[in-house]
């Protein structure tokens, strides 16, 4: 026994090991200046073995050879150990605790930090992903929608159907927890009833004048919009509109006065549908104020979609429900055949729900200044795209006038973000 002893004590003399010892003041480890390491529910325990918490102490270190500051080792010799020096905290019990899923976490400086997300390194990318998928999905749904309407012209029924599959797509999110549903009480229904309402009514006249006139010529139309909104801000809320506000919208009603004097797919129903969707989303807004609450916005688009939904049913049923039971549907069906006509209609309710919910989570990501410009290059592109795709002819005077509307709608959009920032700005001054 005596002789196994000293030869081990030998072997440990000899070794080049032989500085190793514990302190209990740092770690000195070599080559090592930052180490990544990950918690998994199998070494969790394991884990929380090295916390200074007095419960896992003594089951872990039965000798009592550790106290109560965390374990620390110094250098394999002394030229390593002025080489490289760096400290290893102990890892405590709630780090251990956050990062028990598997979440990596670094250790640099004495401090544990979860790494950074792939959108937390690259914000800007993220963000102009969320515009080009908002963008691609407004001119997809623009485009299928007119397309539908050129073989079945019956824009209260295709507005339900935009709604039902949207519903149906909510629900089937909540069923899976993405995104968890927030409750809803009887005070929630009645403040989100009036933006329901407003809400079903622009969008079934908005598909009423997509089904009307052209689609470039409807989204000339609507962007009239600031305008409308401006006045029932002024003569509805009692909000003080600025003169120069005011001056920015001239551009937009003459540029909409122009391209609609020459359009050549130009008829009142188209005007008249637009012009009410207008008014309808203006006051959808109003009441979106009145309604704000704290649940988040995917939540909130998917309850307004549930009740718009019941609007939409009557006048679909009523105004045209004889005629699509007697030839609407299989008028439809001889052109384009069963599994395409119900094709289209899933595809169009699809792309509506997602470039909506996509303009939602993208607008709340940017400044007010980029949501401005953001919506005004988003009708650009919609125009541009439509007149592309379907080869409308237009006069010189609507291309003017619908450059001016747009160009119109810009300057009152970038006056109005930049009055928001400084109202924004005072408000945090005031406060502090």
């Amino acid at each position: 026994m005596a002789s196994t002893t000293s030869t081990v004590q030998s072997l440990i003399t000899n070794s080049r090991f032989s500085s190793l010892y514990l302190s209990t003041n740092k770690v000195f480890l070599p080559s090592c200046q930052l180490l990544k390491y990950r918690f998994s529910p199998s070494s969790r325990s394991s884990c929380l073995a090295f916390s200074s918490l007095g419960d896992k102490k003594e089951a872990w270190d039965p000798m009592g050879m550790l106290s109560a500051k965390p374990l620390t080792f110094t250098g394999w010799n002394q030229n390593m150990r002025r080489r490289c020096q760096v400290e290893f905290p102990v890892a405590s019990a709630a780090a251990a605790d956050a990062d028990a899923d598997g979440l990596e976490t670094e250790i640099s400086e004495g401090h544990a930090k979860p790494s950074k997300s792939f959108a937390e390194r690259f914000p800007a990318l993220v963000t102009g992903f969320f515009f080009f998928m908002w963008y691609f999905l407004n001119v997809i749904f623009n485009i299928l929608n007119k397309k539908v309407y050129n073989y079945f012209p019956y824009p209260y029924f295709v507005s339900v159907i935009h709604l039902v599959v949207g519903v149906a797509y909510c629900l089937v999110s909540w069923s899976v927890g993405l995104p968890k549903r927030a409750p809803i009480d009887k005070e929630l229904l009645i403040l989100l009833t009036p933006v329901a309402f407003c809400h079903a009514l622009g969008h079934v006249m908005s598909n009423v004048s997509f089904a009307a006139v052209a689609v470039s010529f409807t989204h000339t139309i609507k962007a009239l919009e600031p305008f409308f909104n401006a006045a029932a801000s002024q003569f509805v809320l009692g909000h003080q509109i600025p003169l120069s506000l005011w001056l920015s919208l001239a551009p937009v009603v003459i540029g909409v006065s122009m391209a609609s004097l020459t359009e050549l797919s130009f008829n009142w129903t188209g005007f008249i549908s637009a012009m009410i969707s207008n008014i309808a989303f203006t006051y959808r807004s109003i009441y979106s104020k009145k309604a704000m609450t704290g649940m988040d916005s995917t939540n909130v688009y998917a309850y307004i979609s549930i009740i718009a939904l019941f609007f939409c049913l009557p006048p679909a049923i009523f105004i045209e429900g004889p005629q699509l039971m007697q030839y609407g549907f299989r008028d439809a069906i001889a052109k384009v055949g069963l599994i395409k006509f119900l094709s289209d209609l899933f595809w169009i309710g699809m792309f509506y729900h997602l470039y909506n919910q996509l303009a939602t989570n993208t607008l709340e990501r940017v400044a007010p200044l980029t949501h401005a410009v953001g919506n005004v290059l988003k009708r650009v592109f919609v125009i541009g795209f439509s007149i592309v795709v379907f080869g409308n002819k237009i006069s010189t005077q609507t291309g003017i006038g619908t450059a001016i509307a747009i160009a119109g709608v810009a300057i009152y959009s970038l006056i109005k973000a930049n009055m928001e920032e400084q109202k924004r700005k005072a408000a945090l001054s005031a406060a502090s």
